[in-house]
């Protein structure tokens, strides 16, 4: 895939405990037919940015469509001010539910990735409490309380030691050189926020892909999600043969059918 980003615009955004989030963000209107459908909305992973394959992919994609599409990154992500050991759940969901409220119009198709599918659950039930209608939600390997789920109650007592009394974990990652900074306030507010183990209703259909080979993401605790979901309308498409990224042609082509089919 050959496409070439714009430029960023900038958004500031309120935070309760600071100085404004500086949020970098890439928006593309509808045109057409496009415009009679739902825009999409695209919310990364963990320490991911909006300039990974999958969110280009599909800013390519509603390009040819003529879809609304509106991609961001975190702070402390990406191009967004701030730094990364700085941020937690709560304040990405903040930049999200602003970000969503500030730049979209009429119903929207959340697409979350990895952790984005965390926040895109979240920040469905703030939409729905606000009675803003969703068109749907697209979730590629949902890490639903991650912090909780995959990383403390799975961590060895070394690794809490460094959270708890360091401050910080630098957790080795598969995907870049550099080492992933888990800290005690990640942990920490991210229970706030956790869902499993009670009911999820979003109001919306869902529609989840998960890879049975990931690594990051068990299939099983998608299984979790759904049995969490029962109160809407959810589709669970396990690809045997995939991994975490999700990234692959057919990977592609399975993520496109599943926002086509929510409008």
């Amino acid at each position: 895939m050959d496409v070439v980003d714009a430029e960023p615009s900038f958004v500031e955004v309120e935070n309760e405990s600071g100085a404004p989030w500086r949020i970098a963000r890439r928006m593309r209107e509808a045109s057409g037919g496009g415009a009679l459908r739902p825009g999409v909305v695209w919310l990364g992973g963990f320490k991911s940015d909006m300039r990974s394959t999958k969110a280009r992919f599909l800013d390519d994609w509603a390009r040819h469509r003529g879809r609304a599409f509106l991609r961001f990154d975190y702070s402390g992500h990406g191009e967004s001010g701030g730094r990364f050991e700085d941020g937690a759940i709560g304040d990405w969901l903040e930049q999200s539910f602003a970000l969503v409220e500030g730049s979209t119009q009429g119903p929207q198709i959340l697409v979350g990735s990895s952790m984005g599918g965390w926040i895109a659950l979240l920040l469905a039930l703030r939409l729905a409490a606000r009675r803003r209608p969703l068109a749907g939600l697209v979730l590629l390997a949902p890490a639903v309380d991650f912090t909780e789920e995959l990383l403390w109650k799975t961590a060895g007592d070394d690794i809490r030691h460094a959270i708890v009394e360091d401050g910080v974990w630098l957790r080795p990652s598969p995907y870049s050189p550099e080492p992933t900074p888990i800290t005690r306030r990640l942990v920490e507010e991210g229970r706030a926020h956790l869902l499993l183990g009670g009911v999820i209703r979003v109001d919306a259909p869902v529609r989840i892909l998960q890879g049975m080979r990931d690594e990051d993401v068990p299939w099983r605790h998608a299984m979790r999600l759904v049995e969490c979901l029962a109160a809407d309308p959810v589709v669970l498409t396990l690809v045997v043969d995939g991994d975490h990224r999700l990234s692959r042609e057919q990977d592609m082509a399975h993520l496109v059918a599943s926002i086509e089919a929510l409008g």
